[in-house]
């Protein structure tokens, strides 16, 4: 613990004056160290002395850049201690052109037949060397020509929309012709009764025997003439009419 009489060697560190007792953990928590006018707030954490060199000693002398530009050292592949990998593929295009379909069958001749890989050399990484270009070559997208302004003030652009619009109406009407004259007959009323069917007589309704020879007590028709012209026009219709009374719309097949 140290005391009010220990503070002046204290105070460097503290940058302020305190009152009370100071110790020694008040420099190495942050929660209790006074921040400093000016300055970062120190985290108390401990440093080496001024003369302490951070990082990695370098102990290889490779001559530095002089050298690597004088003479380059390339690398190669060591192949020593190093076992060819099976070629899978090799053995099963074997084992199918030996007769062999099935999974059983190819691993018995997988554990009976042996194919090695090429072990691999430099000149495998070896990329091909790209495409000559020609020296007159451009790239980048070309640009769209530019609209002539002589055209868009002379109205010449809608004059040629019309034309072609003109045009496609023309063709339109000519198709439109020529199919009209190879279309069908319209129907009339005579051909839409010779396609009708005669419909079933439906079986007259059930009457007591003693109303059977009893007339309509109410005659709508004017006179015996004209109730014999309407049943004619009717009973004659009744054949190509839908219904039980034959007052429907046309059958036509």
């Amino acid at each position: 613990m140290t005391t009010l009489n220990n503070q002046t060697g204290i105070k460097g560190v503290m940058e302020s004056p305190r009152v009370g007792v100071v110790r020694e953990s008040m420099l190495h928590r942050p929660l209790l160290i006074k921040p400093a006018l000016g300055k970062t707030k120190s985290r108390g954490l401990s440093y080496p002395g001024p003369d302490f060199v951070f990082g990695t000693a370098t102990t290889v002398q490779d001559g530095g850049v002089p050298e690597a530009i004088s003479s380059w050292h390339t690398h190669t592949m060591s192949t020593r201690n190093r076992e060819a990998e099976r070629d899978f593929i090799a053995l099963n295009r074997e084992g199918v052109k030996s007769g062999l379909v099935t999974a059983k069958e190819l691993h018995q001749y997988r554990a009976t037949h042996d194919i090695r890989r090429q072990p691999l050399t430099r000149e495998g990484f070896r990329r091909s060397a790209p495409a000559r270009i020609p020296a007159d070559a451009s790239f980048g997208i070309s640009n769209r020509p530019s609209t002539p302004i002589s055209e868009l003030m002379e109205y010449k652009y809608a004059q040629r929309w019309l034309e072609e619009q003109q045009v496609k109406d023309k063709i339109l009407q000519a198709h439109q012709h020529k199919k009209a004259q190879l279309g069908r007959i319209q129907d009339t009323r005579t051909t839409l009764l010779r396609k009708s069917r005669p419909l079933p007589e439906a079986p007259s309704m059930w009457k007591m025997p003693r109303f059977q020879q009893v007339g309509p007590a109410l005659d709508t028709f004017r006179d015996p003439e004209a109730r014999k012209k309407a049943m004619s026009a009717h009973h004659s219709e009744t054949a190509s009419r839908r219904g039980i009374l034959g007052q429907g719309t046309y059958t036509v097949d």
